[in-house]
């Protein structure tokens, strides 16, 4: 935990504090932005505040009254619910203004950890509770140089995979055939081999399956791949290192055949979408201006919409990217939440628009992209025209 720049950054968005709050791991972000273990029992309630001037104050179970003692800061204890509530309300005593992980109207629920009954005690005590949804964009997903610099040793495996991939696929069917989940075992097999790491996936989807944006194929259920079929690929990975971060990218293409002119043009869209969404983030950052994550998203989804096809456009433009695949900064989002989460200098996250048409096929075009103080750059092949296999 860095305490000084915690403080800094509360004094820069003038809250009196910033209130982390657990029971039985419910804020997992807590743990990772305080530097804290999550491996013991968290049986008792715990607060822990950072306020913007002086010293932090934590406040535990005497059971458990050693839950906090690797944090800095003067330290009380309770037994019944009538000494907490009077213990919280001295340690927050003479602040009002308090950061926690609280999203109004659950409007990003990523953030959303803390149970409505705390906000309900401590709004009772005369406190204004406020989102610390930029707090933890700031402390969780800002990159350092070494972390970006993983993130593009990835790019560049991945990338080499992915291309080597498109022509396996095509020398299989050429050869007999093969189905999704061979796809995939290849993938795992090279991703291995180049010393990445990754949760699931990837995800080769075929003809209809590409219409379904998390299909996820497996042996049992794995289609085959054919001459004249649509073919998706999703595939993401980092470095086995820690504090490594993930590179996810997803391509489009036609096995031995030439794409329809439905194709091509749901394809132009997205490609259209996609790079939209780009501008708009590389114009913001150049020109110094702040860009909350809705606006990127509302940059690629309105190409789509004059295109006529916002409908089948079902999920956001972009998620932040970190040492997990899906982080907790800004997400490009002005559909499935409306993210006013400033995408932050020295973060990563994806730019992926989709066009799905169920029973038929999907087109999702993904790159990701990392911010820097006057630039914003994507980090990998940009795919311009469907792959011919």
């Amino acid at each position: 935990m860095n305490l000084a720049a915690i403080q800094s950054a509360l004094r820069d968005q003038k809250f009196d504090g910033w209130l982390f709050y657990d029971h039985h791991y419910r804020d997992p972000l807590a743990y990772r932005i305080l530097g804290m273990a999550e491996g013991p029992l968290v049986s008792r309630r715990w607060f822990y505040l950072i306020p913007a001037e002086g010293e932090p104050k934590k406040l535990v179970h005497r059971i458990e009254s050693g839950k906090l003692d690797a944090l800095p800061g003067s330290k009380a204890v309770y037994s019944s619910w009538q000494e907490l509530d009077a213990q919280v309300e001295a340690m927050l005593a003479g602040r009002t203004r308090i950061a926690m992980q609280y999203s109004p109207r659950n409007a990003i629920m990523y953030i959303s950890l803390v149970d409505a009954g705390t906000i309900e005690l401590l709004r009772g005590m005369g406190k204004e509770i406020v989102s610390s949804a930029d707090l933890v964009s700031q402390f969780e997903a800002v990159l350092s140089e070494q972390q970006m610099a993983s993130h593009f040793v990835a790019q560049q495996k991945i990338d080499a995979i992915l291309d080597a991939g498109w022509k396996e696929m095509g020398s299989r069917v050429r050869a007999g055939g093969t189905d999704e989940f061979a796809m995939v075992e290849y993938f795992c097999e090279a991703m291995g081999r180049e010393g990445l790491l990754w949760d699931h996936g990837p995800n080769v989807s075929v003809g209809a399956n590409s219409a379904d944006s998390h299909y996820e194929p497996s042996a049992a259920t794995s289609k085959p791949i054919r001459r004249g079929d649509f073919v998706l690929i999703d595939i993401w990975a980092k470095l086995e290192r820690a504090g490594a971060c993930f590179y996810d990218i997803t391509w489009t293409g036609v096995v031995d055949r030439e794409p329809t002119e439905r194709e091509q043009m749901i394809f132009a869209t997205v490609r259209d979408a996609r790079d939209a969404a780009v501008t708009v983030v590389r114009e913001a950052f150049a020109e110094g201006k702040p860009i909350a994550g809705w606006e990127a998203d509302d940059a690629a989804r309105e190409v789509i919409r004059q295109a006529g096809f916002g409908e089948w456009f079902t999920h956001r433009t972009g998620h932040n990217i970190g040492t997990v695949l899906h982080g907790n900064g800004a997400n490009l989002d002005n559909l499935e939440t409306h993210d006013e989460r400033l995408i932050l200098p020295n973060t990563c996250f994806s730019v992926e628009p989709g066009i799905y048409f169920p029973g038929e096929f999907g087109v999702r075009s993904e790159i990701d992209m990392i911010t820097r103080p006057g630039k914003a750059e994507v980090t990998g092949r940009i795919q311009t025209e469907l792959v011919r296999v």
